[in-house]
């Protein structure tokens, strides 16, 4: 179990660091949605609202790294628990994080929903794409992290 756990901490990681740099390349660079500094601190405000966000000054940064991070972390450690059913079905693990990046995206922003009300319009088509296409960047690199480390080690020929 603590394997799993290690290899869901690992891909957790690695695709949190990963959307980070797809929000800055895609959302700052391409989009100019917001400015490269808010990247941390928006977890705190799709959670508590823009005001608790303002209010919370250089806190709100810490708070939404925390959040982005716990949240990260906790969807690779429930990937590394599930992978194995579909490993033992014969399904390619980028296949399943397709499926995974969309249910992660949809739990995530009801949540979010029922949290706050100041968050972007989900039934916008272009905010849909975005988010899914986010998602994509977490959790493929996510589930090939957790495919490697999960691997069945290879009996020595003798």
């Amino acid at each position: 179990m603590m394997q799993t756990i290690r290899a869901g901490l690992a891909g957790g990681l690695t695709g949190a660091l990963l959307i980070w740099v797809y929000e800055a390349l895609v959302w700052v660079g391409a989009q100019h949605l917001m400015p490269l500094a808010g990247i941390p601190r928006n977890a705190t405000g799709l959670v508590f609202g823009k005001a608790v966000q303002d209010e919370l000054g250089v806190w709100a940064y810490f708070l939404g790294t925390a959040i982005h991070f716990v949240f990260a972390l906790s969807w690779g450690v429930l990937f590394a628990v599930v992978w194995p059913y579909f490993r033992r079905r014969g399904y390619e693990a980028t296949f399943v994080a397709l499926f995974y990046a969309m249910i992660a995206w949809i739990v995530m922003h009801a949540m979010i929903m029922i949290a706050s009300t100041n968050h972007p319009n989900y039934f916008d088509p272009n905010v849909i794409v975005g988010g899914f296409m986010s998602h994509f960047v977490f959790t493929v690199p996510l589930a090939l992290v957790v495919k490697r480390m999960l691997a069945p080690t290879q009996s020595r020929q003798s």
